[in-house]
């Protein structure tokens, strides 16, 4: 098997890879010299390709898309011509434009993009009743103050990848979705700048959802913090049920990137995405419209 890591834009690719390594020869393309020195330090077997296209050419397998939000349309665009299963990491598109460009692309059915903490053993078995729910609120608590210092800025910038109210929204937006179905919109949002002065875009924010059962739902971004966790709590007239999703003693485990490469597997495999293309579009139209509305 033959896997291409397509980018190496943030961290989630060296962590997909260590698990990816054990299943396939990898090809890496990356034009980040530092970047890309990184990787074959610690994967020094992996075939260095000089472009996209000649880290597609040989027909891979399957492909692992990371690199910046502006790149993502067309880079997905040289991937899908090859036919190939295709995990684009989150989020897919930051901004209208963006999320134009990917919708004139034809999406096959081996296409997944999203947060990995969909697969998070302490989120997998989670289920919600639409007509037993009332309020849905996911908190998102993962501290930004790395970008403070500079550190991968186009993911600070709001017309680039996003900022945080993208990045990091992204994460419960997903898991209220995969609880709750697609057919949802943005009814408000709001950011602010409360600790880290030098961001380009927001430390905290909150956007407000409404499905068209009318369940309803918040979701909190707190780029604030010493600890990473994620929560979602469903309410119901009897009472709420709240799940927690924390790093835990293994952190590829606990946070769902083992399980997303399981189901990337699957797909090179043959098998559909586990997440339709539906659901993933609904989560970007959210978070474009928040960025906006921001």
């Amino acid at each position: 098997m033959r896997i291409a890591l397509a980018g190496l834009a943030t961290s989630h690719p060296y962590t997909d890879a260590r698990t990816l390594a054990r299943h396939a020869e990898l090809v890496v393309w990356e034009p980040d010299g530092e970047r890309l020195r990184r990787f074959t330090e610690e994967h020094p077997g992996a075939r260095v390709a000089g472009s996209l296209a000649e880290a597609l050419a040989d027909g891979p397998d399957g492909v692992v898309l990371t690199v910046p939000n502006p790149r993502v349309p067309e880079a997905l665009a040289a991937v899908l011509e090859t036919g190939a299963a295709c995990f684009v990491n989150k989020p897919a598109a930051a901004t209208r434009e963006q999320l134009d460009r990917l919708d004139r692309l034809a999406i096959h059915d081996r296409v997944m993009s999203g947060s990995v903490l969909r697969f998070a053993p302490g989120f997998a078995g989670v289920k919600a009743e639409p007509g037993e729910v009332l309020s849905v609120r996911a908190t998102v608590r993962h501290d930004v103050g790395l970008w403070a210092t500079g550190y991968n800025a186009w993911q600070d910038t709001p017309s680039e990848g996003g900022g945080t109210l993208v990045t990091m929204g992204v994460h419960g937006v997903e898991l209220l979705v995969a609880l709750l179905g697609p057919q949802v919109r943005l009814v408000g949002a709001a950011g602010a700048t409360r600790h880290y002065g030098t961001l380009r875009s927001e430390d905290t924010g909150v956007l407000a959802l409404q499905w068209e059962s009318g369940v309803t739902g918040v979701v909190e971004v707190l780029g604030v913090s010493d600890q990473e966790s994620y929560g979602v709590t469903l309410y119901r007239r009897d009472g709420a049920d709240r799940v927690v999703i924390e790093p835990g003693d293994d952190p590829v485990l606990g946070l769902g990137y083992a399980g997303t490469i399981e189901a990337f597997l699957r797909m090179v495999a043959g098998a559909p995405s586990p997440v339709p293309w539906a659901q993933t579009r609904a989560i970007l139209g959210v978070l474009v419209d928040a960025r906006e509305s921001v």
